[in-house]
């Protein structure tokens, strides 16, 4: 049996603290962004496996290697659920901007996996869900850490640990969070690269780095129960002169969090792999937020988006 039309959704992400050090056992703190969707839309035709997407549309087998991911994945759901010659159309609609740290990749997965599941009128768990997105993110990204497909599926922030359970991370804060795109596509492979040999090279003083960057989300975690925003501005600015010691921020990003601290910020930096992307900036309010909103437009940011944490208290579920 199928349904009419399979519909999945998951939304962005971005990482409030933790980056680059998650992959070496310290914690991070990530939070979907709900209001920044994809959607995945698995309807019957009468011949063929199609893909309707914005950076491909034709036959599924002629998928190019940009795709690569996404075709592995649609194959393994189609095996797993014994469908592999089944009809359909696959239409993929995002409002997730790619190369940004906001998790695309990420988002398309769970939603094509919820699409398929939902056409095919199969129950899905989480633990299935995670496991399939892990196929696509490891074609795309090689050794992933779940961290992306953990939170694109998720409702709540989320506290993670790579190689441990993640779960939802309890939020007791007021203020907004401004997500500026700086217009420049991050650059996390090599972002990641310059960490891992400034390891190499300098494996004590990294290595304290690193445990600083934890011990940060440890008091970012404490900040956001107990709506002390202050020092949760305090942790990410801190965090910043790190990412920038280490080598992943540039001008642009710098330039970006210097303008933000300057007018109302309580705290700024960069978020995702670095070298481009995303900033994010803690307001205390949302008129501030207004402002700091046109200040980086202004200044050259291409995009932005409104978070009120407020918004992110209620939501304690994570869903399948």
């Amino acid at each position: 049996m199928t349904l009419a039309e399979g519909i999945g959704v998951s939304n962005a992400k971005i990482i409030l603290i933790g980056e680059h050090s998650a992959v070496y056992g310290q914690p991070a703190i990530v939070i979907p962004l709900t209001s920044i969707q994809l959607t995945a839309s698995t309807t019957p035709i009468q011949s063929g496996q199609y893909i309707d997407s914005n950076y491909y549309t034709g036959p599924l087998q002629r998928a190019y290697k940009n795709l690569a991911g996404v075709k592995k994945l649609i194959l393994t759901v189609l095996q797993q659920l014994n469908q592999t010659n089944a009809n359909f159309k696959l239409t993929i609609k995002s409002a997730i901007p790619s190369e940004r740290g906001m998790g695309s990749s990420a988002a398309a997965a769970i939603a094509i996996i919820r699409s398929l599941y939902a056409y095919f009128e199969q129950p899905l768990n989480r633990a299935t869900l995670l496991r399939l997105a892990n196929v696509a993110e490891t074609v795309t990204h090689g050794n992933p850490s779940g961290m992306d497909a953990a939170t694109t599926s998720a409702h709540a922030p989320i506290w993670f640990v790579r190689g441990e359970q993640s779960h939802n991370l309890p939020i007791n804060a007021s203020g907004y969070l401004v997500i500026a795109d700086s217009g420049m596509k991050g650059q996390t492979g090599p972002a990641v690269a310059t960490v891992r040999d400034r390891l190499a090279d300098f494996p004590q003083e990294t290595d304290v780095f690193m445990k600083q960057l934890g011990a940060l989300a440890v008091t970012a975690r404490d900040a956001l129960a107990n709506n002390q925003l202050t020092t949760l501005g305090t942790c990410l600015s801190h965090a910043q002169i790190i990412l920038q010691t280490l080598g992943v921020s540039n001008d642009t990003i710098d330039h970006l969090v210097f303008l933000a601290q300057h007018n109302g910020s309580l705290g700024t930096k960069l978020t995702g792999g670095g070298r481009g992307g995303c900033i994010i900036v803690l307001a205390p309010d949302k008129a501030t937020a207004t402002h700091l909103i046109d200040v980086l437009t202004t200044a050259g940011a291409t995009q932005t988006w409104l978070q009120p944490l407020a918004h992110l208290n209620a939501a304690n579920e994570v869903q399948n």
